[in-house]
């Protein structure tokens, strides 16, 4: 298992830095007019990742801000994650050609499960991070506007069978609401994929990120997003470990 790593992450509306709440797009607050300001200042305090969304994408199903994802990839020295509006091969082939190091695929892993077995059969389970949503255990879609009938763990030990080695795994009702993290969920899918697991949502403070960074299923990482803009914390602070 890799270090912990965290990602800081920036997510993406109307070129904007954003922040929803529980997915909500009418609970909109707006962090910084650019996202590639955002991730440098990220980068300079040290991040080895960025973690970006497309808001907008997500929502029409098609991609609208990867030209800021591209920027960042090309024009600083950390790695970067995208999600949002990928559903196509074109898509996967657009970012990864461009210097973006890996793509999520969110509700297409779900409805099109075929497909994402091609793409990690194609690019590798490094490349391709699956990006499960999910509301009381059942996978959400379209910008978590869709519930399926699709339990998490289910879904990751499928994907993992064909090749995927990360995992992000995001609690709706934690998102946004800077309430904690679920660690038992996410320990859950760990341990039952036996893959990287990387925690997304309620990150609030310090000390849930030690419970992460410490659990004992090995929990591969977190994303931070409101609490860094909220100022709960430094990333420099976050990124010590402390």
């Amino acid at each position: 298992m890799a270090k912990f790593e965290i990602y800081p992450a920036i997510d993406m509306r109307d070129g904007k830095c954003v922040r929803l709440v529980q997915g909500d797009y009418n609970q909109e607050t707006v962090y910084g007019d650019s996202p590639f300001e955002m991730a440098k200042s990220f980068a300079e305090a040290g991040a080895k990742w960025i973690h970006m969304v497309d808001l907008d994408g997500a929502k029409a199903k098609t991609r609208i801000n990867h030209e800021h994802a591209v920027k960042v990839a090309k024009e600083l020295n950390v790695s970067v994650q995208v999600g949002g509006g990928i559903r196509t091969a074109e898509d996967i082939a657009y970012y990864l050609e461009r210097g973006v190091d890996r793509v999520i695929l969110g509700s297409v892993a779900v409805n099109n499960p075929a497909f994402t077995k091609g793409m990690l059969s194609t690019y590798g389970g490094e490349k391709i991070a699956i990006g499960l949503d999910a509301r009381d255990g059942y996978v959400a879609t379209d910008g978590w506007l869709e519930t399926s009938s699709v339990q998490a763990v289910d879904l990751a030990n499928e994907l993992a069978r064909h090749g995927a080695e990360v995992f992000i795994f995001t609690d709706i009702s934690r998102d946004g609401m800077l309430s904690g993290p679920n660690t038992e969920a996410i320990a859950k899918m760990a341990e039952a994929t036996g893959k990287e697991v990387i925690a997304s949502g309620g990150v609030s403070n310090l000390a849930d990120l030690k419970e992460l960074r410490e659990h004992p299923s090995e929990i591969g990482g977190a994303i931070v997003g409101k609490a860094l803009y909220t100022n709960q914390f430094t990333l420099k602070d976050a990124l010590k470990g402390e």
